[in-house]
């Protein structure tokens, strides 16, 4: 549990490869990850080559840790391998829509986490990359990606060479609710973000940004309506394309 509450996000790493035996030892116990009707609707595709690195560096904005990381990890929604096993056993699959998807996000989001937990249990870094789902048509194609196959998230993993400072969390109480969930007053909101909104680096991208409030950096700038809707369609037609959407 220690460990857990060190933990911290890594972006640099050293020159240093993850030795295969180690990698693949905790790929396959994540596997013991919770998953719908013990399918384990993922799959996960295991990047080491540098040139490949270089393909796929456009869809997560060609940030550094991509080429640098020793290996990355693109973890998919996968109904393709269940299906496939499915009709060859003389039963007839039904997999071709957005429930099913949502179901193999869940395992494969289980499965990710697990895997980032016990990686970093043995000293490795990992960075998870939000990038994954903004341009999935990269990602199908250069990964050749199947009809019910989803990239969904992706993670770099190596041995860190930075110990950063931790980011700040939001104080328990703002995210849990016993038996319903309670909304939130004014008072609430100004309580339980008061930490994070003192931070004397949230003040400073408050100041380089010229907004009034950190609130506005998300809405604003970050993520902002027009580029969540525009990615939304994005992903939704990617979707149809591997055909989780009619």
């Amino acid at each position: 549990m220690e460990y857990v509450k060190q933990r911290r996000t890594i972006r640099k790493y050293q020159a240093r490869d993850i030795e295969p035996a180690l990698l693949n030892e905790l790929l396959e116990t994540a596997g013991r990850a919770s998953t719908m009707g013990n399918l384990q609707l993922y799959s996960v595709i295991v990047t080491r080559d540098p040139s490949m690195k270089k393909q796929l560096a456009p869809a997560h904005f060609n940030q550094p840790m991509v080429t640098e990381a020793p290996v990355m990890l693109t973890f998919c929604a996968d109904f393709h391998r269940t299906s496939v096993w499915c009709e060859q056993r003389k039963a007839t699959p039904g997999y071709e829509n957005f429930l099913s998807f949502l179901n193999a996000s869940i395992d494969t989001l289980l499965y990710a986490q697990t895997f980032c937990t016990l990686a970093e249990e043995k000293g490795l870094g990992i960075c998870y990359l939000g990038t994954t789902i903004y341009q999935p048509d990269v990602l199908i194609d250069t990964l050749k990606l199947p009809q019910l196959v989803m990239p969904v998230a992706t993670v770099t993993v190596g041995y860190p060479d930075e110990h950063p400072d931790q980011p700040d969390r939001l104080p328990m109480e703002a995210f849990i609710h016993d038996e319903t969930y309670h909304d939130y007053t004014p008072a609430d909101i100004d309580r339980l973000y008061a930490y994070k909104e003192s931070l004397p680096e949230n003040k400073h991208f408050v100041e380089i940004n010229h907004t009034e409030t950190l609130a506005q950096i998300f809405t604003d700038i970050r993520y902002t309506k027009k580029d969540n809707e525009a990615m939304s369609a994005t992903y939704l037609a990617a979707l149809k394309r591997q055909g989780f959407l009619k």
